[in-house]
């Protein structure tokens, strides 16, 4: 691959493995998408690194896992400097912010060393990752939202260091913004790197807010793809949840933002093919996390839950990339893999020789996507989510929480839907030993001691600063206690 390949990334918000019609979810409609699957390959087993927004987002572009980068939690406050923000800044959204805090500084991703190799990047869409309005880590095109999450009409931009509120729907929005990037990239004769990062589906779902014609498309859905069981009891309250009408309200909503999406994503797919880039442009679709909508009973994703939990539901991504010219189209990979491997996939598509860091724990998914005869062999999946840590191997999968539980352990052969906790079967105890020995491994081998997230009070609900000894001495998570007291007001 000597050629200097263009990228577009696309990455949903909040979108399970499972909620794609080519991966066999007949409700949901997806017809870009299942056409992308059909010219590309899609990954049946592909894991993010921690099942919440920011860490996960972190990881895929340092290629480090959160006790390594330091993001553990969904950004709560860091993105905006509040006293900057001029007559808009008493808005209700703000509430959290205070300054800015580039939470990657220090971190190399990708994009630092795709730009440093003459590649054009850009950004439109959710950063949430500090800092939003000033361009970081390689990207010179930077349009974005101004906190992690926003409504899907009126939400806050931020287009060239401005800070303002735009009725439009946000998908739209978007894509408007990145097809402009199309065009300006494709006229500089540069290799580009062009990151699409939606907001949906995340929530919210009601009906105000998704275009009538997206909703209408599931009036009459049942929604047998996803399971209708009661709440889990350690649902969180503050997730929007429901049983009857209102689960279907609430899946209505869901895959309402989801074909909306997908009908954005043809557009650009049409338009690269407009501006003569389709045939020379790496197409990556991926989602930051897994979602639960109802399966285990729980709506939300890692943080659906306290404790937070790491099911496959919450864990698992969709994934698909089409490479120009790769002949052994729709195929689907069965092998497991992980955004941390991305680090290393883009680099070797770009033709670009890095010396691989001791930390960085992926590796290019080249062969996976050229050779045909797959193998897992000794390959596991490790994912973390705060002092909840889990391994995965195809057939068993741990999940420890420090300091005291509770743990789980399933084998997955016989038990997919992890509904089977084996954690105190006598008979599982020498698997769960060697699964809890290279566990350890092998977060000692790629955590930083400074950032280990086994010592850090995640609560779920939003990291305030800078972890590890990087904070300043105050709370670095948002307390359960408070906000929980601030609910029942």
């Amino acid at each position: 691959m000597n050629k200097k390949m263009n990228f577009l990334f696309i990455l949903s918000d909040d979108q399970g493995a499972w909620a794609l019609h080519s991966a066999g979810n007949a409700d949901v409609i997806t017809p870009n998408l299942d056409e992308l699957a059909r010219e590309g390959n899609r990954f049946e087993n592909f894991f993010c690194v921690s099942p919440v927004c920011s860490p996960a987002r972190a990881s895929i572009l340092t290629g480090k896992i959160p006790s390594c980068h330091g993001v553990h939690d969904w950004l709560r406050s860091g993105s905006l400097n509040k006293e900057d923000l001029g007559e808009i800044k008493d808005s209700p959204c703000f509430h959290d912010e205070k300054k800015a805090i580039p939470y990657l500084e220090g971190q190399i991703t990708y994009t630092d060393i795709l730009a440093q190799n003459g590649y054009q990047c850009a950004l439109a869409g959710k950063w949430h990752l500090g800092d939003s309005v000033h361009p970081q880590h390689g990207f010179s095109k930077w349009f974005t939202i101004g906190r992690g999450g926003c409504p899907y009409y009126h939400p806050d931009i931020v287009d060239e260091g401005h800070v303002y509120f735009d009725d439009r729907y946000i998908t739209d929005i978007i894509t408007d913004k990145a097809m402009n990037y199309l065009d300006e990239l494709s006229s500089e004769k540069k290799p580009f790197y062009l990151a699409v990062n939606f907001t949906a589906p995340h929530s919210p779902w009601e009906e105000s807010d998704h275009p009538k014609e997206y909703l209408d498309m599931y009036r009459n859905c049942e929604f047998n793809a996803t399971p209708n069981l009661p709440i889990n009891p350690n649902q969180i309250p503050s997730a929007p949840y429901g049983t009857g009408e209102r689960r279907k309200e609430l899946l209505r909503g869901y895959y309402a933002a989801i074909t909306a999406m997908d009908a954005q994503i043809g557009r650009l797919i049409a338009h690269l093919k407009e501006i003569d880039e389709w045939d020379n442009t790496v197409v990556i679709f991926s989602g930051d996390n897994g979602m639960n909508m109802g399966h285990h009973g729980i709506w939300g994703k890692g943080n659906g839950t306290f404790p937070l939990n790491l099911y496959d539901t919450a864990v698992k991504v969709p994934m698909i990339i089409r490479i120009p010219a790769k002949e052994d189209h729709g195929r689907i990979i069965h092998t497991m893999h992980s955004h941390y491997d991305l680090f290393q996939t883009i680099l070797e598509i770009a033709g670009i020789n890095y010396e691989k860091d001791e930390k960085l724990p992926g590796n290019s998914l080249i062969p996976a996507l050229f050779e045909k005869d797959e193998e897992d062999g000794d390959l596991v999946i490790c994912d973390e989510y705060g002092a909840n840590r889990m391994i995965r191997t195809k057939e068993w999968k741990y999940i420890h929480r420090y300091p005291y539980g509770p743990h789980e352990l399933y084998y997955l052969i016989e038990d997919p839907d992890e509904n089977n906790n084996l954690i105190d079967d006598p008979s599982c105890l020498a698997i769960l030993k060697s699964l809890r020995k290279r566990l350890n491994l092998w977060f000692f081998k790629y955590a930083d001691d400074k950032m280990d997230a086994s010592r850090e009070a995640v609560t779920g609900y939003g990291q305030m600063q800078k972890s590890g000894i990087y904070s300043d001495g105050g709370d670095v998570y948002f307390r359960q206690s408070a906000y929980m007291k601030k609910e029942q007001k």
